[in-house]
């Protein structure tokens, strides 16, 4: 079976195929850096050479670009595909969140499992229901149906902030574990941190009168924008 895409012909994908294409388009948001075939086995917990497969495979199909030891690059028609997926992905999440009682560090699997079996339609009807939201409950923004997806000015990872006062807009939901340690000491989305400095055990910030040091993951993790 195949879906056209202008004049190519792409080969029907996989589940996993998607959430691939998904995780290397995430890699480059907020600024980070293309993934890698170790990065990609890392992520998945599978082999280099399984990792090499898949991504061989969806060479072939037209939805990726690498080069032996080099970066792994979407195409056009994978970048399509990769930010439909994140649309599904971050509507379910809001959605679990908002009309089910889900906590923000919970969702994250459930959505993986869901986006898949949802319709295009189907996705649709949630957008609308929940207003057409901007961001997912992360902070990270939601795709509209044409695939455009908006960011807020100024924001930077915590890793690059200057010392001062910045709002927290968004902090990755790869960890629930660190959302849930986030959530605990008050760090969460719409609160204001001081950043008073980095050093090589990671980034010290305070949070009203608590002095958090937070690691490098963290620092990675959470987005600042201006206060």
């Amino acid at each position: 079976m195949t879906v056209g895409d202008g004049d190519a012909q792409i080969d029907a994908i996989t589940s996993t195929a998607e959430d691939h294409l998904k995780v290397i388009w995430a890699a480059l948001e907020w600024g980070g850096s293309p993934i890698t075939i170790k990065g990609l086995a890392e992520r998945f917990g599978t082999t280099p050479a399984s990792a090499s497969s898949t991504v061989k495979r969806l060479v072939r199909q037209g939805l990726l670009v690498h080069e032996p030891y080099g970066p792994i690059l979407l195409t056009a028609a994978g970048e399509r595909q990769a930010v439909m997926m994140v649309r599904r992905h971050r509507l379910i999440e809001t959605l679990l969140v908002e009309t089910l009682g889900y906590s923000w560090d919970e969702v994250h699997d459930e959505a993986e499992n869901l986006e898949h079996a949802a319709s295009d339609l189907l996705i649709d009807r949630i957008d609308a229901m929940l207003g057409n939201p901007d961001v997912d409950p992360h902070g990270d923004p939601i795709p509209d149906g044409s695939g455009v997806v908006s960011y807020p000015a100024s924001a930077r990872r915590l890793a690059d902030a200057l010392p001062g006062e910045h709002r927290v807009t968004r902090i990755s939901d790869d960890s629930s574990e660190l959302l849930s340690l986030l959530d605990s000491r008050g760090v969460r989305r719409g609160v204001v941190v001081t950043v008073v400095g980095h050093s090589g055990h990671g980034t010290i910030i305070r949070v009203g009168a608590r002095q958090l040091v937070l690691t490098s993951e963290a620092g990675r993790s959470i987005i600042l924008v201006d206060r």
